[in-house]
């Protein structure tokens, strides 16, 4: 395993004068802190509003046709869902307590919620705000993951340490797994055929077969100088081919870079402090991670595995989503 060691305040100076820009999209940040939305124009990488949202902001997702944000605001147990065009608040639904994660179907009729208070999914009908369901899971569920074909959601529950597998034809949990402790963050791979699902505090990744809903692969991490406790697996994203995976390993302040194949770490990536979340853009260039202790956001590019520059947002920024 390859670590860079470069000093990142150097590397993002040198980094901004060759900087290259990736495919034009919108980024949104949900800053947990500051009750907001930091939209930036990827091009120019200058923020271009704040939007005001409901109290403590952090899942987001974007709808299929792009043009809503759905945003968890957690203590104010709603969604609050944005217009990406006009950029800003538009309406807010009920989610149940404490929302946290959320996505939404391929067809973008409905809302899978964790509510973290109560142990629950709530299903939203997208467009009138209807609960379809609420759903009893483990014990305060955070992570959200709806496949790509639309047949189950996968749901995490932090103290049960489990992924849960729910029927999106019945809305009945189907399958429990045992992962590690304190599952985050759930993710398909691009093929649809695996779930990745991060422990933050058993320090590593959970790879789930879709098909026979089995865990075929647990892998950790390793970096030089930084104790195993610090290595907190957290968001992740895929390459655009599929074949690496871009971890994001809190405050262990890197992004590990792994072969999807062989599950061997190829590089760690160093960033801001705590980076939680990750997007990619459209043409599978650039990986944007937010940190939260720095406040900042990072623009990594994906054929270096370098990252290029850093960009101030609100306080406490959680999640990042790109509109392309």
């Amino acid at each position: 395993m390859h670590e860079n060691l470069t000093v990142v305040g150097s590397l993002l100076i040198a980094g901004a004068l060759s900087l290259t820009p990736a495919s034009a999209g919108t980024l949104f940040i949900s800053n947990e802190k500051d009750n907001t939305v930091t939209v930036i124009d990827s091009e120019t990488l200058k923020v271009v509003k704040t939007i005001p949202t409901g109290l403590r902001p952090r899942g987001m997702v974007l709808t299929p046709d792009f043009k809503e944000l759905i945003v968890c605001a957690g203590d104010d147990n709603r969604i609050d869902i944005i217009d990406t065009e006009k950029l800003e608040v538009v309406r807010s639904l009920e989610s149940g307590p404490d929302p946290e994660l959320v996505d939404i179907d391929p067809a973008g009729d409905r809302i899978y919620v964790a509510n973290e208070d109560d142990g629950m999914v709530t299903v939203l009908q997208r467009g009138d705000g209807k609960i379809l369901a609420e759903i009893p899971v483990g014990v305060e569920p955070e992570g959200m993951a709806v496949s790509a074909d639309n047949t189950i959601t996968v749901a995490t529950s932090e103290q049960t340490s489990m992924a849960h597998i729910i029927d999106n034809a019945t809305l009945k949990v189907v399958a429990n797994i045992l992962v590690d402790v304190r599952p985050r963050v759930a993710r398909f791979t691009r093929d649809d055929k695996h779930v990745w699902v991060t422990a933050e505090i058993g320090g590593t990744v959970a790879v789930i077969d879709k098909a026979t809903r089995k865990v075929i692969k647990k892998f950790g991490f390793e970096i030089p100088g930084i104790r195993p406790e610090l290595i907190q697996p957290m968001g992740v994203q895929f390459s655009k081919d599929g074949k690496l995976a871009f971890v994001a390993l809190s405050t262990a302040n890197r992004i590990a870079v792994v072969d999807t194949a062989t599950y061997e770490v190829k590089n760690y990536i160093l960033v801001g402090q705590r980076p939680w979340h990750l997007a990619i853009d459209e043409a599978g260039e650039k990986i944007y991670t937010v940190n939260g202790l720095t406040n900042d956001m990072t623009v990594i590019d994906v054929a270096t595995q370098k990252p290029e520059k850093s960009i101030t947002v609100g306080r406490l920024p959680w999640g990042v989503v790109m509109k392309p």
